[in-house]
């Protein structure tokens, strides 16, 4: 904007420029010759006045006023001669036109003076009448006068081109003559050589124009900087929406078009995340159906064989434990307290197995949408752990959790809540040794990993891909023993793989550690 308003300006000085050096001299003429004719319609005006005294008139040639008669050796009788006669308001007139327009007027009659400006000097009359000698004395040639005839203007007056031989300066001259009256009229203006002040106005014209062409620049340049500053971060905040970025906002301060573009920006960003999300939403929704629609008999088999296989040993236990106590095989009230503990507990576990194993079926069914939002992770993280607070004091283990910033990231956070709160229960199922849990979140480019550790005793080398797999233990008896069953860890695979996200587990030499990654952009 700048360049171009630089060259708006430099264009426009060096049209005038052009204009100046072609046309100048023209029109300083064609401005002359108009105000002579004017000049010379006022002066034409009063003369006609005065010729129509002078016919009226029996004073002499010695009552007028004037210069001397005969300057120039006329021997004509008064009565061959018509004198006009100013009067005092006339020659008033005509010396304020000669002034205002710096001109010198010339009016003679019968080779005499009738007026002269009193403006100019009289000597420049002595010279005038030296103009008018072919004029007044046909044959004659001025003495100090050349001429050229330019134009004859509608058989009223005659323009000229003299030049002044003792001052060597030119002037343009107009010439009127009522043969009639035997008047002549003489307008004569200087006219100076335009050639060198052209070559001068054009010189100071183009300085002039560096400093106007070097002020504007500035001026436009901080004009355009105050104008240019709310596009450029609009295009930034633009970049970064096509970044599938929508955090940044405009901060709207005007009411004008930059405004109106700002809440237009924000509504956008608003609107695109909202799509996107459902965008994400849905397509995680059809990757899920179609693997859903492939495995869903197989898993249907699986999910038979392995309640069956579960439940088995709980209801052996409660059947025979309630059938101990129908019989009375116990008589004292500690023993059947006793088997009323196991079997409440083991109803306990089955409650518990069975509700793990309906969020399961839901999630591996497909029947629990995965809704993608855009959450804090760590805040979750510390949700879980304020809510196991109780449990982890009890089991004396010390947490360690110092991230302080927060990380964003997309999944559903339903969902992440409950892998976060099973891989926390496992390891402090499994805390072992110095009883330590370490949980990280590391962010890596547009991908963050969660990861939980326990120190304690590393999974077995054969069974660390199986982990996964439904009512899989690797020490049944201890599992037992703290009531897992297998399919906690289950849920974590089956919520990852509804995300299409990576998860996994890995051995340490002195504990385990689980992990998960989502996206943090889109």
């Amino acid at each position: 904007m700048v360049l171009l308003m630089l060259a708006s300006v430099v264009g426009a000085i060096a049209v005038t420029w052009v204009l100046n050096r072609t046309f100048l001299e023209d029109y300083y003429l064609y401005s002359k010759m108009d105000m002579l004719d004017q000049v010379f319609r006022e002066v034409h005006g009063v003369i006609e006045r005065a010729e129509q005294g002078a016919e009226n008139s029996e004073d002499s040639l010695e009552d007028s006023d004037g210069f001397p008669v005969d300057e120039f050796g006329n021997t004509g009788t008064e009565e061959e001669q018509i004198r006009l006669i100013l009067s005092d308001i006339q020659k008033l007139e005509l010396d304020v036109q000669a002034l205002r327009n710096d001109v010198s007027i010339l009016v003679a009659q019968n080779s005499n003076a009738v007026y002269f400006s009193t403006t100019s000097s009289p000597d420049t009359m002595k010279y005038m009448l030296d103009r008018l000698l072919p004029n007044l004395y046909p044959g004659k040639k001025p003495e100090y006068n050349s001429y050229k005839k330019i134009k004859n203007v509608d058989n009223i007056y005659d323009l000229y081109e003299s030049h002044d031989i003792r001052t060597r300066s030119n002037f343009l001259e107009l010439v009127w003559n009522d043969e009639d009256m035997d008047t002549y009229i003489l307008i004569r203006t200087s006219v100076e050589s335009l050639q060198s002040n052209v070559e001068i106005a054009n010189k100071f014209l183009a300085y002039a124009g560096i400093l106007v062409a070097f002020l504007v620049s500035v001026c436009v340049f901080f004009a355009t900087k105050s104008f240019i500053r709310p596009v450029e971060e609009l295009s930034g905040i633009a970049k970064r929406m096509s970044n599938l970025d929508f955090n940044v906002k405009y901060k709207v301060e005007s009411n004008d078009e930059i405004g109106e573009l700002g809440r237009s920006i924000n509504l956008l960003s608003e609107k695109l995340e909202d799509t996107i999300s459902e965008l994400k939403s849905a397509n995680n929704q059809l990757q899920t159906d179609i693997e859903q629609k492939v495995h869903v008999d197989e898993m249907r088999k699986e999910f038979l064989s392995n309640v069956t296989h579960e439940l088995k040993t709980p209801i052996a236990l409660i059947q025979g434990y309630a059938e101990g106590l129908k019989d009375n095989i116990s008589e004292d009230a500690e023993s059947r307290e006793f088997y009323c503990d196991v079997i409440i507990d083991e109803a306990s576990k089955m409650n518990k197995m069975v509700k793990k194993l309906l969020t399961l079926n839901q999630i591996e069914f497909g029947n629990d949408t995965v809704e993608m939002e855009r959450f804090d992770v760590v805040a979750l993280i510390r949700s879980v752990l304020e809510n196991s607070d109780i449990l982890l004091k009890q089991k004396e283990i010390r947490v360690q959790f110092e991230r302080a910033e927060a990380v964003e990231v997309w999944a559903d956070e339903y969902m992440i809540e409950e892998v976060v709160t099973n891989y926390l229960t496992n390891a402090i199922h499994h805390a072992e040794n110095e009883k330590v849990i370490d949980i990280r979140v590391r962010r890596d480019g547009e991908h963050v990993r969660v990861s939980v550790f326990n120190t304690g005793t590393p999974i077995p080398q054969e069974d660390i891909d199986k982990v996964w797999i439904k009512f899989y233990k690797v020490d049944k008896a201890r599992t037992r023993e703290y009531g897992g069953n297998g399919i906690g860890l289950s849920i974590v695979k089956a919520i990852m793989e509804s995300h299409n996200k990576p998860y996994g587990v890995i051995n340490h030499s002195n504990g385990v550690e689980f992990w998960f990654e989502l996206d943090a952009g889109i």
